[in-house]
């Protein structure tokens, strides 16, 4: 048995960038809604940050989507 490692790193840097930029995403959703809540407290509108929210938890999902898809569609 051989192990191409060449191929193993590439698929470990690919799947390490995808899960930090997911997590990056997801976290400045988390942001987004969190000022949200500053603004309502302040008595002031944060539309653009809930939009940025929504945006980014739409992009989470579509990834997640798009995983889920390779697993079970793709050949």
């Amino acid at each position: 048995m051989k192990i191409d490692w060449a191929a193993l790193g590439s698929v470990f840097g690919v799947s390490l960038a995808f899960t930090v930029g997911l997590v990056v995403l997801f976290t400045l959703g988390i942001n987004g809604l969190s000022r949200r809540e500053k603004a309502a407290a302040r008595g002031g509108s944060a539309a653009l940050a809930v939009t940025g929210a929504y945006v980014c938890f739409a992009a989470c999902a579509a990834a997640v989507a798009y995983g889920i898809y390779l697993i079970v569609v793709k050949p």
